[in-house]
């Protein structure tokens, strides 16, 4: 039987592919089924608001939307629906994502988006957060948290020693 998706992953070109799916390696790596589409604030209006304005329908409980540059996708799906939206915002043009983070955080009151790091650790940092706020009614992904916490606390244990003298 196949799972419905839980997370919707939008992104405004194929280009933030490499970066976004960061995001969905931390998903999978949780197990949170998620579906990834391309749609543009400014190329596709429209299918990004139907996109938007259908998730909740579809069983979807959050967005994730990557943009770069004026990086206006997180805000335009916000608008087209009450899910929480988190925002990565990605690096390019002329001011390597520092117009995208400024997009991303500065949205008007009444349409909040959680802005994410630019970049990479943003994405990662989304789909961390996703699987946080999923987690608050789901048991199985709290403990998961928690071993994964573990897990990098380790790692850098295990880090710390290996550049230890002998």
């Amino acid at each position: 039987m196949a799972h419905k998706p839980l997370v919707l992953i939008v992104m405004g070109s194929d280009s933030d592919l490499p970066i976004m799916q960061e995001t969905a390696d931390i998903l999978n790596k949780f197990g949170v089924d998620y579906e990834m589409r391309i749609s543009s604030a400014h190329r596709s209006p429209r299918q990004t608001a139907e996109l938007a304005s259908g998730a909740a329908g579809r069983g979807i409980r959050l967005i994730i939307a990557g943009a770069g540059m004026a990086a206006h996708l997180a805000g335009v799906v916000a608008s087209e629906t009450t899910l929480p939206v988190i925002g990565v915002p990605l690096p390019g043009g002329a001011l390597n994502g520092i117009d995208a983070l400024y997009s991303t955080v500065q949205m008007p009151g009444g349409i909040p988006v959680a802005a994410m790091a630019i970049g990479s650790a943003g994405a990662r940092n989304a789909g961390i957060f996703a699987v946080q706020v999923l987690a608050l009614t789901d048991p199985r992904l709290s403990e998961a948290l928690c071993m994964h916490r573990l897990e990098m606390a380790q790692e850098v244990k295990q880090r710390d020693s290996a550049i230890q003298p002998a």
